[in-house]
């Protein structure tokens, strides 16, 4: 069986038997993170079966992606990235979940752009709930705004994305976004990647989104 097939499959066993484990009644979704992976590493999982990517640069995507789509009408394409207003029209027509909205200009031009086309993007709101000041999303205190202004748009609104700080223990955090997700009656959730994908997934995370245990390491 092809390596990169295999490593996916102990992806989703590892998650199972870890649920299992704890009782726990999660479906956890995997989002396999392509950016960077030329198509002849992704082939396999498509001939595989499986339906969830990720990328984070909207032209890379569109260069990778347009005629694979065409092709293969079950794919879901993930933008994880953050989205500049500017590439919001291209993300539209290629993607089918955004999971990176973190402001009310971002979100009003994805409302913009989908209406034009006519296609419903299913997207999820990023939360920085650590305050990095290098990495997207908005701070919590904000969440209830742009929560409001999303459904008042009629967006489809779906969860809550975030990623902790790296280098300690994730948990707390993907808690707090959790129960914050379940306040607002979320369906789903994006949290966890290769280092924390288990702990996400215990915590009620429905899309984990991982690269390296996949792929391989990037160059």
């Amino acid at each position: 069986m092809n390596k990169i097939v295999q490593n996916l499959i102990n992806i989703e066993n590892n998650i199972k038997s870890s649920l299992n484990e704890l009782k726990i009644n999660n479906q956890t979704k995997i989002i396999a993170v392509s950016k960077t992976f030329e198509l002849n590493k992704i082939l396999p999982l498509i001939e595989y079966g499986h339906i969830n990517f990720g990328e984070n640069k909207v032209q890379e995507a569109v260069d990778k992606w347009t005629d694979v789509k065409k092709n293969n009408q079950n794919i879901k394409l993930h933008m994880i990235g953050k989205l500049q207003t500017n590439k919001v029209k291209f993300a539209v027509k290629l993607f089918d979940y955004i999971h990176s909205v973190d402001s009310e200009k971002l979100a009003s031009k994805i409302y913009e752009e989908s209406l034009k086309i006519n296609k419903n993007i299913k997207i999820f709101i990023q939360v920085n709930l650590a305050q990095e000041f290098q990495k997207s999303g908005i701070k919590k205190q904000q969440l209830e705004s742009l929560v409001s202004f999303c459904r008042s748009k009629g967006l489809d609104l779906i969860g809550l994305m975030c990623i902790p700080p790296i280098e300690i223990d994730p948990t707390e955090y993907f808690k707090e976004i959790n129960s914050l997700n379940q306040k607002y009656g979320f369906s789903d959730l994006s949290m966890g990647m290769s280092s924390d994908y288990i702990k996400a997934s215990q915590n009620g995370s429905t899309y984990v989104r991982i690269g390296s245990n996949i792929f391989g390491e990037r160059n």
